[in-house]
């Protein structure tokens, strides 16, 4: 696994590069066979230190986790704590799911852009009153991949890769459904086969 550790305006010794690869090595070891990589960032942010783990954990499975503390060395193991749980806790799970990925199809392949909101400018630098009114501009495109998954598969993968919505193809319907983090920290699930026709 190739490991990248570095620092945001935070000099990092030597010892703790070593340390941090070390670790996170055993730590992924115990759970993945061939992890892909991983990025380490310490910053430090008031009077304490962040790390921030994002591990490519395998096709599709990304993890991140964060610490913080009074030292760097206490931020990583507050972090790779995180990871460590949570590769317990989803690693049973994934043996389960990686017996019935043989018998599934391949993803769907998708594009996830990232648009950002502009309003027309007149040649003077006004907003005119006839063209006013915001439009998005693409500003990122990356691919995606709509997997078939049931609903709690989803949200396993939502949470592993840390994100605030996934969609999916539900493998009981067949349709496309979508899982998110509510702001009361619950999970939403928008399922249109469940809408009254």
């Amino acid at each position: 696994m190739e490991i990248t550790v570095s620092g945001k305006q935070v000099e990092l010794s030597d010892a703790l590069r070593l340390r941090v690869s070390e670790q996170l090595g055993t730590i992924v070891g115990k759970y993945f066979d061939r992890a892909l990589e991983a990025h380490v960032t310490f910053g430090r942010a008031r009077s304490f230190f962040t790390c921030d783990i994002n591990l490519h954990a395998g096709r599709g499975l990304l993890l991140r986790a964060e610490g913080e503390a009074a030292d760097a060395h206490a931020a990583f193991d507050d972090a790779a704590e995180h990871i460590a749980k949570r590769l317990r806790r989803y690693r049973r799970r994934v043996n389960e799911h990686a017996r019935d990925l043989a018998n599934r199809a391949r993803p769907e392949a998708a594009r996830r852009y990232v648009l950002r909101e502009e309003e027309e400018m007149e040649g003077n630098g006004e907003a005119s009153d006839a063209v006013s009114g915001a439009y998005a501009t693409v500003i990122a495109e990356t691919p995606a991949e709509i997997n078939l998954l049931s609903v709690g598969e989803a949200v396993m993968r939502m949470d592993l890769e840390d994100q605030p919505v996934l969609m999916f193809r539900n493998s009981a319907s067949g349709e496309l459904n979508v899982v998110y983090r509510r702001e009361d920290g619950h999970v939403g699930w928008i399922d249109p086969t469940a809408a009254p026709r």
